[in-house]
């Protein structure tokens, strides 16, 4: 078994974005391997039974403190997107359109654009706009949007991702076993160290 740690996903998730920028840094220095395993966090929680932080009020006021609390910490740049919550379809269909060296670039320039610049990414001009900056086809992009192959791929991710019990983004699975929240992004990382 190759030693790595799988990282589960969505745009829309402002923890799930913390936990990037952390991990992101991590991969440059300590050559730790993530997979990046992007979900449809809607679908997820679907599945799962659960209604969203974001369509609670006081679960999204605190929300809104936590996250701001944390990026302050960690000296993470974060601005609560007056757009939240939208739905990350495309964004995250759009991920694995994406050829493999792109990947990088389009997850840092799409989540940067969400939680650091508080841009819409349900407008297609923006996205379009962000796309080029990446030197991204965009024709072929929104038409491999709609590919079944594409369609197929992000819910057989996130019913494995349910399968396993992961209910949740960002959650990490390393060694079979499952840490969730960006806040356990340490423990993930010890359990990587022990197998």
């Amino acid at each position: 078994m190759t030693k790595s740690i799988d990282f589960y996903f969505d745009i829309i998730s402002p923890y799930a974005y913390l936990a990037y920028k952390q991990l992101n840094s991590l991969e440059n220095l300590k050559q730790i391997k993530f997979n990046y395993k992007p979900i449809l966090l809607g679908g997820l929680h679907k599945l799962a039974g659960i209604t969203a932080p974001a369509f609670n009020e006081f679960k999204m006021k605190n929300m809104k403190n936590d996250c701001n609390l944390i990026s302050y910490k960690k000296n993470i740049k974060f601005q609560w997107n007056d757009k939240f919550p939208i739905n990350s379809l495309k964004i995250m269909r759009g991920y694995l359109s994406v050829n493999e060296e792109k990947k990088d670039i389009y997850l840092e320039t799409f989540f940067n654009a969400y939680w650091q610049d508080n841009i819409d990414l349900e407008n297609i001009e923006v996205i379009k706009n962000l796309l080029k900056k990446i030197d991204v086809d965009t024709n072929k992009f929104f038409n491999d949007l709609e590919d079944i192959k594409i369609k197929e791929k992000l819910k057989e991710i996130t019913n494995s991702a349910f399968e396993k019990e992961v209910f949740g983004a960002p959650t990490f699975i390393v060694n079979d076993k499952l840490f969730w929240g960006q806040d356990r992004l340490d423990y993930a990382l010890e359990e990587y160290s022990t197998f």
